[in-house]
């Protein structure tokens, strides 16, 4: 059997094409009580489907919004994920994914589909690239907030949309000051590359901080940005702690996410290493997975939850584009650094 037209709607009905179209793609122009039910009937027993872009271009709006992620896969970004569907649906919107693998094109890519398909809102979540990384989606961004729409970054600054900033110097800072002030004063950073400003700005403030407060930063080991990165650099860790005199104090690495020093553990318990007896580790984040972790990890608790539901309010709210929102912390000290 053929699936029912607007046409045929109207027909049953007995209302004109038009008519049929503004009761059922929700025009702001209603005709009246009677006609509506009538329409709404007729569709009801014809088992018509509203199409969904006749209705947004009735409505002005799709009730759609692009959320773009670097890795749904990692804890930090399905933590931010389940706050902007919760806002989402709260304001009678859909959310639309788009998990990128951590490549700069690909995030171009995903916010110019999403404008294609007629998004009211994107949101970017992630950490920024190099500036020449960053330009293309810059472009995107503002090409479709000239259009229209409006985009919301969860990270740094890329375009001229809204920002949901996460504290990653202040926390960064606090984290060291906190480990110092329990005595610690020997300490390793476990970062990304340079190019991930989410990591460059973690390690910088969080290496000042502890140099400042005289602990010593021995070095700032570099691996890849993610969980495995962490694992791969347990062998140098391991190295680091084989070296030191036998009933030193145990240094502390610092790792800048919660899955780098997840990996970096996994790494170390299989090499022998023990965790925080022969060395502590702190990370950064308070991802939800950390709740069945052991030994329970030290970090910066940042609502991930909230920052998702932040952007999403700013994307779909009122105010006033361009806005900078940087979120709370608190530095939470558990049996690693112990």
């Amino acid at each position: 059997m053929a699936r029912a037209r607007l046409q045929d709607v109207a027909d049953r009905a007995g209302v004109s094409l038009a008519t049929a179209s503004r009761v059922l793609n929700g025009s702001a122009r209603q005709p009246g009580a009677d006609l509506v039910a009538r329409v709404k009937a007729a569709a009801a027993d014809l088992g018509y489907v509203v199409n969904a872009q006749a209705q947004a271009l009735a409505r002005a709006r799709s009730g759609l919004l692009g959320l773009v992620v670097q890795d749904i896969s990692d804890p930090y970004f399905s933590s931010i994920a389940a706050g902007a569907q919760a806002a989402a649906r709260a304001s009678g919107r859909l959310v639309l994914l788009a998990s990128t693998g951590r490549d700069p094109e690909a995030e171009r890519e995903a916010v110019a589909a999403f404008a294609a398909h007629r998004v009211d809102a994107v949101v970017v979540a992630g950490t920024r690239w190099s500036p020449d990384e960053d330009a293309a989606l810059a472009a995107e961004l503002d090409a479709f907030v000239a259009a229209g729409g409006r985009s919301v970054i969860v990270g740094q600054p890329v375009g001229d949309g809204s920002v949901v900033r996460p504290p990653n110097a202040t926390g960064a800072r606090a984290l060291a000051e906190a480990l110092l002030a329990q005595g610690q004063r020997r300490f390793v950073v476990l970062g990304g590359p340079a190019r991930v400003v989410t990591s460059r700005e973690r390690t910088e403030a969080f290496t000042a901080a502890a140099r400042a407060g005289g602990g010593d930063v021995a070095e700032v080991l570099v691996t890849e940005f993610s969980r495995d990165g962490g694992y791969a650099a347990g062998d140098d860790v391991a190295a680091l702690v084989r070296a030191e005199p036998a009933g030193g104090e145990p240094r502390t690495v610092f790792a800048v996410t919660d899955v780098m020093a997840i990996g970096l553990i996994a790494r170390l318990r299989e090499l022998g290493v023990e965790v925080p007896r022969d060395v502590r580790v702190a990370g950064f984040d308070d991802v939800p997975t950390l709740r069945d972790h052991v030994p329970a990890l030290s970090t910066v608790r940042i609502p991930l939850e909230e920052m998702g539901s932040l952007a999403v309010r700013a994307a779909v709210g009122d105010g006033a584009p361009g806005v900078v929102t940087e979120v709370g912390f608190e530095v939470r000290l558990r049996d690693s650094t112990r």
